[in-house]
Parts: structure tokens; C-alpha cells; sequence
């Protein structure tokens, strides 16, 4: 007797996955390396964040190397993550987060600056989307190691025993790549050895249902009206080295 059998996978956890253009990562390169060199001039962003890095810098939304990023890479990246997952399920076309129904807007966006024992414990994000775009890669970090590379967690821990796999996924940071995510989506970055600076940029973007009387400038919402990165640990021990 023959059988049919379907397995089906649920729930899925949508992330995408981007490619900047080779002038967007030069500039954006360059920015990072007089940033880094006066840190000074840019706002400390590590009181606020959940990592333990050697640097967090925010950056000016108003930056021309930025505003660039955001509206190459960061705006259509949300844009086609809305439209993947709305458009391919049920109830389509119901709610605000259709064509015309919403806008995106950036919160924030600030350079990490990650050297070997640094890392970055799981952790969520406030708003509706969240992101890292890869700037500067150490060589030693390659796919045969889990050094350096950020995970995303799932629902549940990993467990091989009870067939609990899937419940992280590792990702190797590669200069030009960029990510984005649900801001509820947990995720880390894993220490390193070695020499070198591991640099990325990482974001927070709005998605805002739009009503028939739009919003005065006034009106807007500011960063202080939702929560800020929350770390998933119970403390924040400071980074040690291997």
C-alpha cells in the first residue's frame, strides 16, 4: 500500500535579506571609519542598547550617506517584507497594511563597532521593523566557526532529543549584506577571537496605518513612545575575552 504523506512546516519567521550597492557600502564604509575616529562628535548610543561592544554610535537620520541607506535599502526592504507576507496570506487585502494605507518611518540608526570578546545577548527591538546592514568583517570570521555571526532565536531553545531543531539560525555577516526583521524577533551576536573590528549598522523603522486626517509634524511619534532595544537577559554581564 502506498502512502502520501505532506509534511508542513507552520509558523514561519519571514526575514529578508538584501545586497547594497557597491557606492551605498563605500560611503557608508567611510562614514564608519570617521565616526570611529571621533566619537566625540556622534551621540553614545550603548547606554540605551543591549550590547557589550567596544563601540555604539548614533547616527543623524539627516546624514546625506544615510538618508541614502534608508531609502535605497532600508525603506524597500520593509516594503517588500510587508508585501511577502501580507499579500501571500489570508485575509489579503484586509487591514491597514495595504498599498497606500500606511507609511514607513525611520526611528533610528547607529553604528556598532564589535572587537574580539564583544558580543551582543538576545535581545528585541521596539517599533515594527528592525535591521543590521554589514560594513567591516574580520577574515577569521568564516561559516565553519559560529564566532562573530548574529543568530536568530526561535520560539523555543534548541533540542536535538526531542527534535526541538530550527530554533536558531545563524547568519555570517558579509560587508554588504543587510537583514531585515519583525522588531519582536529575538536575535544575538556571538563574540569573536582575534584581531580586527567587526562593523555593522543596525535601524529601527516605524510602519504607521495612515488615517484620513494625516498627522501634523508635531504629531509625530518620537522614539520615546515605545520601547527601546530590551534585553532578553537578566543582566548585562560586561564582555570577557576567550
Amino acid at each position: 500500500m502506498k502512502l502520501n504523506h505532506e509534511v508542513m512546516d507552520l509558523f514561519p519567521r519571514s526575514i529578508l535579506k538584501g545586497q547594497l550597492e557597491p557606492s551605498v557600502l563605500s560611503s557608508l564604509q567611510s562614514l564608519a571609519a570617521q565616526v570611529l575616529a571621533n566619537p566625540e562628535n556622534s551621540p553614545d548610543a550603548s547606554l540605551k542598547l543591549a550590547g557589550q561592544l567596544n563601540q555604539q554610535r548614533e547616527l543623524a537620520l539627516n546624514q546625506l550617506e544615510v538618508q541614502i541607506f534608508c531609502n535605497q535599502a532600508v525603506l524597500p526592504g520593509c516594503e517588500r517584507w510587508i508585501r511577502h507576507v501580507i499579500d501571500r496570506q489570508p485575509p489579503q487585502g484586509r487591514g491597514p497594511w495595504t498599498p497606500g494605507r500606511y507609511r514607513l518611518q525611520m526611528v533610528d540608526v547607529w553604528l556598532n563597532s564589535q572587537r574580539a570578546g564583544d558580543y551582543n545577548p538576545t535581545h528585541t527591538h521596539g517599533g515594527s521593523f528592525s535591521g543590521v546592514a554589514f560594513l567591516q568583517v574580520p577574515s577569521q570570521i568564516r561559516p565553519e566557526s559560529f564566532d562573530g555571526q548574529l543568530c536568530f532565536h526561535g520560539p523555543e531553545e534548541w533540542h536535538i532529543q526531542s527534535f526541538r531543531t530550527g530554533m536558531a539560525h545563524y547568519v555570517l555577516p558579509v560587508p554588504g549584506e543587510f537583514y531585515v526583521f519583525p522588531a519582536w524577533q529575538p536575535h544575538s551576536v556571538m563574540p569573536f577571537r582575534g584581531e580586527g573590528e567587526r562593523w555593522s549598522l543596525a535601524f529601527n523603522v516605524l510602519a504607521l496605518p495612515k488615517t484620513k486626517d494625516q498627522p501634523k509634524p508635531q504629531d509625530e511619534p518620537t522614539t520615546s513612545q515605545f520601547n527601546r532595544n530590551v534585553s532578553l537577559s537578566s543582566q548585562r554581564a560586561e564582555a570577557k575575552g576567550f
